[in-house]
């Protein structure tokens, strides 16, 4: 039986045993894949709609509780639209424009990263990962009662895999023992530990930074606005180099301190540690509840090549970034809006096999991209030499009175999606185009009628 790694908060797809359990030769499915959080669901979502049978087999049988992803941008939002949930994750989530950016007890400056006019969806939305898979999941049942050729096979743990030339065979551990199926194409969403990557030997490349962040999530119903507030050097004591405040749904509040490397992970979850930090930061008079803690540390690292023939990479299997930004759970997302037409056009014959190349060529030039913001504003917040730290803080001086100046700081370049310039199905014919429309770019939303352009367009 499937060892369990972290409870679940929502069982969203219970283990089953299906017939082919107790068959004598392994069933052939046209695609698996392994993992099911947001870019697994999302691309077994997008894949099915586009009548695509597809496999989805996860270790657990839902989601996990905890604190992971919570902020969700623009582009993911409008990826979910087109799979027709986005508007149960809009009323859910806390919607934000505005941002605000401290230097110890003075407030820098503040920005507002609200849309132009005529767009349907916000720049983002907090919203607790665990509410992003259930609303993912739900539409995936929606399509299921319509008929759509999507399955989910809970507590199947991928155990051992044998890739060959236009198949791979996988032994999956369930409760009930073990079976044997095939499948034409393997997408590995199976996260930053892949087990998919180890079996195949492969690795990543990148930086790995020695620093520790505590996340504390507090229920609490203090009058603070629906912003995000950030801290250098924090006035508050015990707070470390650098801070972070950020409204969830349910009255949650992200709280984030930045510890530096040489600590006690052990000794800094005590609960009279963490609480003393956060009466720090929200002062005697806040009443809240603990509801998680943890310490991460992160990388900023990517797999060589996120295809390797009928096996696929997407998510944090194949790259990993800093939180700084929210460019881990919203790029995964892209990576399977990418991959979804694709795979669909080959499978149907519509397009040479040689078309999935173009999405690991595109999606690691995303990652590239996110992996050189990641680490700019690593180096920002945590300045690695003398000279460094006092660029930083003459910027953050500079920043207070001098608009010119606010560009320069960086508490994390927030996640936009990456424009496909000058590769292989775009070329360099547009580069001297309008960047928000030339071929490569995220399509723009536009008022049309009584609607708007993207949910005209729909799947095409």
């Amino acid at each position: 039986m499937p060892a369990q790694r972290y409870e679940t908060v929502f069982d969203l797809y219970p283990y089953k045993r299906v017939a082919e359990q107790s068959g004598t030769s392994a069933v052939r499915h046209t695609v698996v894949i392994v993992g099911g959080g947001p870019v697994g669901l999302s691309l077994a979502l997008d894949l099915g709609r586009k009548n695509i049978p597809v496999l989805l087999v996860d270790d657990h049988p839902g989601v996990g509780l905890g604190s992971k992803a919570i902020c969700f941008a623009k582009r993911t939002l409008d990826i979910c639209n087109r799979l027709g949930c986005a508007n149960t994750m809009l009323d859910k989530g806390v919607v934000w424009n505005l941002g605000r950016v401290y230097y110890r007890s003075k407030e820098v400056f503040s920005f507002n990263l609200s849309p132009e006019g005529g767009q349907k969806n916000p720049a983002f939305i907090n919203l607790q990962q665990p509410y992003f898979e259930k609303y993912l999941h739900d539409q995936i049942q929606a399509e299921q009662r319509l008929g759509k050729p999507i399955e989910i096979r809970g507590c199947n743990k991928l155990i051992e895999l044998d890739v060959r030339i236009d198949h791979s065979l996988i032994k999956l551990e369930t409760p009930d023992g073990n079976y044997t199926l095939e499948a034409d194409w393997l997408i590995a969403c199976d996260g930053a530990r892949s087990t998919i990557r180890q079996q195949l030997d492969l690795d990543f490349e990148g930086r790995v930074f020695e620093d520790n962040f505590l996340i504390a999530d507090v229920r609490m119903t203090a009058p603070f606005p629906s912003e995000r507030w950030f801290w250098f050097e924090p006035p508050f004591e015990g707070a470390g180099q650098s801070a972070l405040l950020h409204k969830q749904p349910d009255d949650i509040w992200r709280i984030d301190f930045q510890l530096g490397w040489d600590i006690d992970r052990q000794s800094e979850l005590q609960t009279d540690k963490v609480r003393a930090r956060v009466d720090a930061m929200l002062g005697d008079d806040v009443a809240y509840e603990l509801v998680w803690t943890s310490i991460y540390t992160f990388q900023c690292r990517r797999m060589r090549s996120f295809s390797h023939g009928r096996v696929l990479f997407a998510g944090d299997s194949a790259h990993q970034v800093s939180p700084f930004g929210a460019r881990g759970a919203n790029s995964g997302v892209q990576d399977a809006d990418n991959l979804a037409w694709k795979l669909a056009l080959v499978i149907n014959g519509l397009a040479p096999e040689r078309l999935i190349k173009t999405y690991a060529e595109e999606r690691e030039c995303a990652a590239d991209e996110n992996i050189l913001n990641s680490t700019r504003a690593t180096d920002f917040l945590t300045p690695k030499s003398p000279i460094s730290s006092v660029f930083r803080n003459a910027v953050l001086h500079l920043a207070e009175q001098f608009e010119f100046a606010r560009p320069l700081v960086n508490s994390g370049r927030l996640s936009v999606p990456f424009a496909y310039d000058n590769l292989s199905l775009t070329g360099d014919d547009h580069l001297q185009d309008p960047a928000i429309s030339r071929a490569g770019a995220a399509c723009p939303d536009a008022p049309v009628g009584d609607g708007f352009l993207l949910d005209q367009l729909g799947d095409t």
